[in-house]
């Protein structure tokens, strides 16, 4: 057997100036020793795994130290350092409560107290895990605790203040310590990678930051079994693999599939996560926290609280931008009440499908709603314009059809025959869908001969578009188009666009084309969108959008459909803006 040291041992601070993560018990620590106000008794709490014996012993070998450097740390060089590093110490006594808790073994200690150091000024007595001790040990400790010798200095550490008793706490100066945060996990686990001579992915050490949960130590037990399985070269797919972690990738494919409203590649990456071997709950708290990830990256402020790499943290933004909001709290609500009633479910396969479907369906259903509260505010709509069917949102170019198939119940349009070209009916259902009326009003008041053209010039159309943007966004509509590149073909219009998310917008936006259709004076317009990779960094964040009254209770009738019975029963409205 070889010599193997862990690195949780090997790497073990010996100054404060090493410790990690706790750098206000560490100055407090050193401005007592500098100005000799060091008090007799000592409590350190915090979780596990955070340094809270480290600095107890750090404390104890400063306080015999024969020659300490001048920021009074300790010199290790003298007779009484090298003893402590040996843990060959007469002046330094360490005791496990947690299996030595009863009161024959405080007495014992109790003893020691009474002979004074043969070497050295003080005589320090460690007590880890000091909350297991019994109600009659710790009273059989208090009045040494209370009135100890001079040159005795007890530190007591321990995972549970809660249960340590009053009266102990009252003598003793209290050190709360924090959870070590991952940032300067990574920042020790990079250094001690470079004194080792391994190569490390940043991703791949900020999963296993995350998986320590704040414990340095639990970091670097989880360190060492990924070299044992990696060797001197880590990369985020061995950790994956090694922790059992589902890999970020699938969120986003799941996200980019709900956005799109996409339900049939939702359920295949879902079943392939399965085939996997990962559980249901496991993916749906996943998913939950990469839902709260993209909220938190709509916004420059509160992006620090991303907790991730700079590669995934630029993925995330990107993202972020084409996600509305509204959308991402009610997902994150599905998934919340998926995780609380996981537990119940029977099936807990399908109890997830149902909740992915739902998520998928959010535009479609608030859509929907949508223009149910348009129908009963403008009834006339529906008199005076004719069915029509609706079209493939994937190929835009279409002509639409003068009617619905037989049996097929088709919405009514949102453009009436005053418009060249009605409008599909998909975009009927659009929610925040700009002031089609004005543009009607619009159209009726143009009394120009309307000539149809054989080809569109290039500044036209641009100038078309913009106008269409502008429209758009003094409403809040989230759409692509600023970002876009424009060219002409005859009558064909060429779009590229920098993502996928960015095409399947501009496809499904059919009010886009009637306008272009009306503007341009030509109803034979088609229009081709395909992506262009370099144009992604391109993308520009879409303005916030207002919600009005009406909007913010479409939403929340959506999550709570008892919303519409009290409005019903109490003859409500919301407020106009």
């Amino acid at each position: 057997m070889s010599n193997f040291v862990v690195s949780a041992r090997k790497y073990r601070p010996r100054r404060f100036e090493d410790v990690v993560g706790q750098e206000h018990v560490s100055k407090t620590l050193k401005n007592a020793l500098l100005s000799d106000h060091l008090a007799q008794a000592f409590l350190f709490c915090g979780p596990r795994g955070v340094g809270k014996t480290t600095c107890a012993r750090i404390l104890a070998k400063i306080l015999n130290c024969q020659s300490l450097t001048p920021e009074h740390e300790p010199c290790d060089t003298c007779e009484s350092c090298r003893a402590f590093n040996e843990s060959a110490s007469f002046n330094i006594t360490e005791l496990d409560a947690a299996s030595n808790n009863s009161v024959e073994h405080i007495r014992s200690l109790i003893d020691q107290v009474r002979f004074q150091p043969q070497q050295g000024k003080y005589k320090v007595f460690i007590i880890d895990e000091v909350h297991m001790l019994t109600q009659a040990a710790f009273n059989a400790f208090l009045k040494t605790l209370e009135e100890p010798p001079p040159y005795a200095i007890f530190i007591l550490a321990t995972t549970e203040k809660h249960k340590i008793i009053p009266t102990i706490l009252s003598r003793c100066q209290i050190f709360d310590f924090r959870r070590i945060q991952i940032p300067d996990i990574v920042a020790h686990l990079s250094q001690i990678c470079s004194q080792e001579g391994i190569t490390a992915e940043p991703d791949a050490l900020h999963i296993i930051a995350q998986k320590a949960d704040g414990a340095l130590r639990d970091a670097l037990s989880i360190f060492d079994r990924i070299v044992s399985f990696a060797g001197n070269k880590l990369t985020y797919d061995d950790v994956i693999a090694n922790l059992n972690i589902l890999d970020y990738d699938y969120f986003f494919r799941i996200t980019d599939a709900l956005l799109l409203e996409d339900v049939s590649q939702v359920l295949l990456t879902f079943d392939e996560i399965l085939r996997k071997g990962f559980e249901p709950d496991l993916f749906i708290n996943g998913l939950g926290e990469h839902l709260r990830n993209l909220l938190v990256s709509k916004d420059e402020q509160t992006l620090m609280l991303l907790e991730t790499g700079d590669s995934l943290r630029e993925r995330y933004r990107q993202q972020a931008r084409l996600s509305p909001a509204a959308l991402l709290l009610s997902s994150l609500n599905l998934a919340n009440e998926c995780d609380i009633n996981f537990k119940q479910a029977r099936n807990k396969r399908l109890h997830t499908e149902m909740t992915l479907i739902k998520m998928a369906s959010i535009g479609r259903a608030v859509r929907a709603l949508a223009w149910g509260e348009s129908e009963k505010k403008n009834p006339e709509l529906k008199d005076t314009a004719s069915p029509v069917a609706p079209t493939s949102p994937t190929d835009i170019s279409a002509p639409p059809k003068a009617s619905a198939p037989e049996g097929q119940l088709a919405p009514p349009p949102t453009i009436v025959e005053s418009m060249p070209a009605p409008a599909p009916a998909h975009a009927a259902h659009q929610l925040t869908r700009f002031d089609l009326n004005a543009m009607l009003a619009e159209a009726k008041n143009d009394n120009k001969p309307k000539e149809e053209v054989s080809h569109i010039k290039l500044e036209d159309l641009e100038a078309a578009w913009q106008d269409y943007a502008q429209r758009a966004e003094r409403e809040g509509v989230r759409l692509p188009l600023q970002s876009a590149q424009l060219s002409v073909n005859g009558l064909s219009i060429l779009v590229q666009v920098g993502s996928k998310l960015a095409e399947g917008a501009i496809r499904e936006e059919s009010g886009l084309m009637d306008f272009l259709r009306t503007r341009l004076k030509s109803e034979s317009l088609s229009l081709q969108v395909s992506i262009d990779e370099s144009l992604r960094a391109n993308d520009k964040p879409a303005p916030p959008r207002h919600l009005s009254a009406k909007d913010k209770f479409l939403i929340l009738r959506e999550t709570n459909p008892l919303l519409e019975e009290m409005r019903k029963r109490f003859d409500l409205r919301p407020d106009e803006d």
